[in-house]
């Protein structure tokens, strides 16, 4: 079985989409079959892997609908073992008209089951919002990656989220766990970050990435390409440091049961 990986944070902008599409692309380089499944209605993850959807193409949308399959809804990325679920505005409805429907936090673990035998890595690029796609994806996920950005509110709804996680692990997916804190958008040139990056290890310890992401432009500039950045530039920092998160995520340092358990 892969490892299926949420990758969660109710607030935007703190790197989710940036962390799903190059780590899952780091791991591909390194022949890891990774699949990316975009929760995201805005798309961000399809676009940033320079996915161009045909009107008739099947999206995240039709599989949890139940009129595609989600083994025929598969696209192909640049890097060979790479694959996306893509995304677009069609999920927006998936959350009105999943809300009748029986059982309707665990449609999406039902939809991809047989997606994990064929794939080392699965990631989940959840929306910004606790809303149904986010419980879909924590009650399918065996464990989530927090990303955490480096600024003032940063802690700011992450108690909220670990309470979430723990509430799922509770009522809906016993075996979730925390893979682990990523500090995102780091500059070591502003006191702030490097006290906000020395808070979070001193309250969750080793549940944070030895890996920081650091702000970078070519990181910035890599999804209007529709590149992974290990592909626009791959010398940059920001390429750099995700080919090194892939490094400490494949041995296997993820905090999943206890330490996630006691955390949340």
């Amino acid at each position: 079985m892969g490892r299926l990986i949420a990758v969660a944070n109710q607030k935007g902008g703190v790197g989710k989409t940036t962390t799903a599409v190059n780590l899952a692309a780091s791991l591909a380089a390194s022949e890891q079959k990774t699949l990316i499944i975009d929760c995201d209605p805005q798309g961000n993850a399809t676009s940033g892997l320079g996915i161009k959807l045909d009107p008739e193409a099947p999206t995240l949308y039709q599989v949890l609908i139940g009129q595609c399959p989600a083994e025929e809804a598969l696209h192909d990325t640049a890097i060979g073992p790479l694959k996306l679920i893509a995304s677009n505005v069609n999920l927006f409805g998936a959350e009105v008209e999943l809300a009748a429907q029986p059982q309707r936090e665990s449609i999406l673990a039902r939809s991809i089951a047989g997606l994990a035998r064929q794939f080392d890595y699965l990631f989940l690029d959840c929306p910004p919002s606790l809303g149904l796609l986010t419980l879909n994806a924590l009650t399918a996920a065996h464990r989530v990656l927090i990303p955490l950005q480096c600024e003032y509110y940063a802690l700011e709804g992450l108690t909220q989220l670990l309470h979430t996680i723990a509430r799922v692990r509770r009522s809906l997916n016993p075996r979730l766990g925390l893979e682990g804190i990523l500090l995102t958008m780091y500059d070591k040139r502003n006191n702030l970050s490097r006290q906000v990056a020395e808070d979070v290890r001193a309250h969750f310890d080793k549940l944070v990435y030895k890996t920081v992401i650091p702000r970078n432009v070519r990181l910035s500039e890599a999804p209007s390409h529709g590149k992974p950045a290990i592909l626009y530039d791959i010398k940059s920092s920001g390429a750099q440091a995700y080919l090194n998160l892939a490094r400490e995520v494949m041995s296997g340092r993820g905090r999943v049961s206890q330490e996630g358990e006691e955390t949340a």
